[in-house]
């Protein structure tokens, strides 16, 4: 670890204490977001820092090991997507404690890796409930950001969905529902694809599963998705 990186975190650390927020901290709680280690901090500022300091592995590897929540969000803007290993991804998922932290590290960093897919599905499979928010997470933001991928990549989460629609837990089953939200418009096959899953899942005795069908439905099938995906 050079002794750079090391000053540039103690200077970034001063700088995220000197932009605490305790009263956005009450906020953040009411939206669910853990408030221990949290300083309140708005994203947009996390963004404006992350852009003036620019990539750097080492410095995102000391920020995430300090437990503070929005240093933890800066180390994803920061760390170099080729240098992450999966033994580091690996890390980083089993700390997640909040469903703001799991979502920005998936759409920030772990969607840009090559093994992003094959984690996707790791970890759909996991009992710990941001591990496999992380899971679906990482789905619905592939469906977006994976230009090059083909159908068939996104047809095998399909099943996965419908296994886990039954799970309760209030972060899993939104993050279940936003993958299949997400894949059924990413274009006409996969809408298809989508709302027959849906329907399926609609069958299931499970409240959970029925929410999750009803709400993507309501928007795989209404009007707005059918004109963008008949474009």
């Amino acid at each position: 670890m050079a002794l750079a990186d090391e000053s540039e975190y103690k200077t970034i650390m001063k700088k995220l204490a000197s932009m605490a927020n305790p009263e956005n901290v009450k906020g953040m709680a009411r939206f669910g977001i853990n408030p221990e280690n949290t300083l309140g901090i708005q994203v947009y500022k996390l963004r404006k820092l992350a852009r003036k300091t620019g990539r750097n592995h080492e410095l995102a590897l000391l920020l995430w090991s300090s437990g503070v929540h929005e240093a933890r969000m800066l180390a994803t803007m920061v760390e170099e997507p080729a240098l992450v290993t999966e033994r580091q991804v690996e890390e980083w998922v089993r700390d997640l404690d909040s469903w703001d932290v799991c979502d920005q590290c998936c759409g920030d960093l772990f969607v840009r890796l090559p093994f992003a897919h094959e984690k996707a599905l790791e970890w759909s499979r996991r009992k710990e409930e941001f591990v496999k928010r992380a899971g679906f997470s990482l789905m619905a933001r592939l469906a977006v950001r994976d230009k090059k991928a083909g159908d068939a990549m996104f047809l095998k989460f399909l099943p996965v969905i419908k296994r886990e629609a039954t799970d309760e837990r209030n972060y899993v089953k939104k993050a279940v529902n936003w993958a299949l939200r997400q894949i059924g418009k990413r274009n006409r096959r996969l809408n298809r694809a989508a709302v027959k899953t849906a329907k399926e899942i609609s069958k299931i005795d499970s409240k959970s599963a029925r929410w999750i069908a009803a709400d993507a439905l309501r928007e795989l099938t209404g009007e707005y998705v059918k004109k963008k995906l008949m474009k």
